[in-house]
């Protein structure tokens, strides 16, 4: 296979993670989309439902400035992050990641600095097949496969993703 020259219009490179020393839960994603990437923001896409999950689940206001609801969700014991570090993709769309493009993020040593995460949820299908391809956990750690905050994840509506998410809410009280 002829090396591709990623170029700047079809490489992405993911953001550090938000997380906290205490963390004890990991939301993955894939890959930041052009919208987050243009304001450096996870989840910046204004129709991307993830912000207002986390505020009807944890009360972390989804207008408020970026940094506090990060902030806020480290509060909550959450952590942000993307399966993918970085690779190539046209556009936002998950299924335009290139598969042989893909530079992994190091989960294991995000573990390690978190090492009261005891529940991964990936958002969405696609977070979850390339966490199960290019990662190997060195703990054992329950995963769950939520539904896709994504505006392209259009078969399901706000309060059916929601009824969803409400597993992370369940798992932190349940701490």
């Amino acid at each position: 296979m002829p090396e591709l020259t990623p170029t700047p219009a079809h490489y992405a490179t993911g953001f550090a993670p938000v997380a906290s020393p205490d963390a004890r839960i990991l939301i993955l994603g894939t890959l930041p989309g052009i919208a987050s990437l243009k304001q450096q923001q996870y989840y910046a896409h204004p129709q991307n439902a993830f912000w207002r999950i986390l505020e009807r689940l944890f009360d972390i206001p989804a207008d408020a400035p970026y940094h506090m609801r990060c902030q806020s969700a480290q509060d909550h014991g959450l952590a942000i992050w993307d399966v993918c570090h970085a690779a190539q993709r046209t556009g936002s769309l998950d299924s335009n990641i290139q598969g042989h493009s893909i530079i992994a993020n190091d989960i294991n040593g995000l573990l390690k600095t978190c090492p009261h995460i005891a529940l991964i949820a990936c958002n969405g299908q696609a977070a979850a097949q390339l966490f199960k391809k290019h990662i190997r956990l060195a703990r054992a750690i329950n995963t769950v496969l939520l539904p896709s905050t994504s505006p392209a994840n259009a078969r399901l509506r706000f309060e059916e993703k929601l009824a969803q998410w409400q597993v992370l809410k369940q798992h932190q009280e349940a701490q």
